[in-house]
């Protein structure tokens, strides 16, 4: 159940997401307008939703319906609690709220409960309080971030969840491989690909946020499910940094070029810049 109310907010990802395409919005929302119009919109590294959300905002979907999708079954609880049961998962993050604590925060860490409301509010919770807002998790599936250091962390944001669980009403979501998509999507669909980005040097090699890495295998892997919407009249559009292995996969498509900042590395003197690649197929 959502709130009459959330129509009046304008949502934003629920969830802090490093690698979000806050920064890229503005390119991406050109691709899409030039994609326009298209029958289906397919995300399947949902990751944030920053770009949904983004179209959602902006009246860009039209009469589109939304499929969201990612490998990761921690980030699908999450957005399958706000959708179907915003409130349930407010109430659960309220609690969060009044114990939070180092303590509390490990306590949680360590547990997955068993309720899916519960599971979702959890994720939420520790996506708001861990370091750096990085979700990322061990060879095991365990969510192994460390506690970050905010005085005031927006644990249960109410007005932006049900807005964002407005938002949702219209999307499908499910945990799915993004290989999967060749098996969703049709002629006249629109796609967008957001995977761990390939890593521009040997120290930069954080490819992923859950068990199992996302290596030069995965890389061409996409490429060729890339390749086959492309053979099935699927319009569809992929970021990722400008790398050689990047430019050679999709050489035979259009590649645009954004400058982003990226935060992930715990060095602030290595922060900055990067070139990232937009690339499409029409």
């Amino acid at each position: 159940m959502t709130s009459r109310s959330a129509n009046l907010v304008l949502p934003r990802p629920f969830l802090k997401w490093v690698g979000g395409k806050g920064q890229l919005l503005e390119e991406l929302r050109r691709c899409v307008e030039a994609a326009r119009p298209f029958r289906r919109y397919h995300e399947p590294f949902v990751g944030g939703g920053a770009l949904f959300f983004d179209l959602y905002r902006n009246g860009l979907l039209g009469r589109a319906a939304a499929y969201l999708s990612d490998n990761n079954p921690n980030l699908i609880d999450a957005y399958l609690g706000v959708q179907r049961d915003v409130e349930g998962v407010i109430a659960r993050l309220r609690e969060h709220k009044a114990k939070h604590g180092e303590t509390y925060y490990y306590a949680m860490r360590a547990n997955v409960p068993p309720d899916p409301l519960d599971r979702a509010a959890r994720v939420i919770y520790l996506n708001k309080t861990c370091y750096n807002g990085l979700f990322r998790e061990n060879s095991r599936g365990e969510f192994n971030v460390p506690l970050g250091r905010y005085r005031n962390p927006a644990i249960c944001d109410e007005e932006n969840l049900r807005a964002a669980s407005a938002a949702l009403q219209r999307a499908k979501i499910e945990q799915r491989t993004f290989s999967t998509v060749l098996l969703k999507a049709g002629p006249g669909d629109l796609v967008y690909f957001d995977p761990p980005y390939d890593p521009v040097s040997k120290t930069s090699s954080f490819t992923g946020y859950a068990k199992g890495a996302f290596g030069v295998s995965e890389q061409q892997a996409l490429a060729g499910v890339f390749g086959q919407l492309t053979a099935l009249g699927v319009k569809a559009v992929l970021s990722n940094s400008m790398t050689p292995l990047i430019r050679s996969l999709y050489a035979d498509y259009t590649i645009g070029q954004v400058l982003a900042s990226r935060a992930v590395n715990s060095r602030g003197d290595r922060r900055g810049k990067i070139a990232e690649a937009l690339v499409r197929n029409y």
